[in-house]
């Protein structure tokens, strides 16, 4: 019996043939190899097999390795705060918020979110992303049901800004992103106290999210899901 040839020492080994052409094993393969360097070997693969699943999980795996834990979080934030930079321009829009004090507020509160907007962009295009595209929101049934509503709304969605950024920071790398995220979230969390203060929520809130310490002595992050569970009812 023949035995099977041996590589010498420093050549590399061609796949299998049953690597290439099982869908089940390649993924296996790539698994064990992880994301840095799967990418490469999963395009060869395909380009040997012709396999479209393989080109997929490919370019899949090359898009992760160019998102960087920094980048990911930026993004996340962009999100965040186009959706609160999107519900003050409707409230102002609205004219619902008739009052001088509180509609000077949420005018003040709705540019700063621009302004976060404009920073988390530029860090988003700084660190070789794309900026994403804005959620699409639904806050007739807020606006409608008057300028109370609005304000408690304006409150709970700061008080979610805050918990969330404060959820992101351990997953920063860069010291430089990591400072510029804390300043945003402090600036969040003085916007929660500012507008609980209007919308009558108090200084130490009842609930989770509402009141100007809704967590007591030490504020709580939130997580991605939780806050998206949070956002449901304003996304379309």
């Amino acid at each position: 019996m023949t035995p099977e040839p041996t590589n010498a020492p420093g050549t590399t080994t061609t796949a299998p043939t049953d690597l290439r052409d099982d869908p089940a094993s390649r993924k296996r393969f790539l698994r064990m190899m992880g994301t840095g360097g799967a990418s490469a070997l999963a395009l060869v693969l395909a380009s040997c097999g012709g396999n479209e699943e393989a080109t997929k999980a490919a370019l899949k795996a090359r898009e992760e390795e160019k998102e960087s834990p920094d980048l990911k979080v930026v993004v996340y934030a962009l999100a965040l705060e186009n959706l609160e930079a999107d519900f003050y321009q409707q409230v102002i829009e609205s004219g619902m918020v008739k009052d001088r004090r509180a509609a000077d507020l949420v005018k003040s509160i709705g540019e700063n979110e621009e302004e976060h907007v404009e920073a988390l962009t530029a860090a988003v295009k700084k660190l070789g992303g794309k900026p994403v595209a804005k959620l699409k929101t639904k806050f007739e049934d807020v606006l409608e049901a008057g300028p109370q509503q609005i304000l408690k709304t304006a409150a709970l969605v700061e008080n979610l800004g805050a918990a969330a950024y404060l959820a992101q920071a351990v997953n920063i790398q860069d010291k430089a992103i990591l400072a510029a995220a804390l300043s945003i979230h402090s600036v969040e969390a003085r916007h929660a106290a500012a507008l609980n203060k209007l919308a009558g929520n108090g200084f130490r809130g009842e609930r989770k999210l509402r009141g100007t310490i809704p967590d007591g002595a030490f504020a709580k992050p939130m997580s991605k899901a939780q806050v998206l569970t949070r956002l449901q009812p304003f996304l379309a």
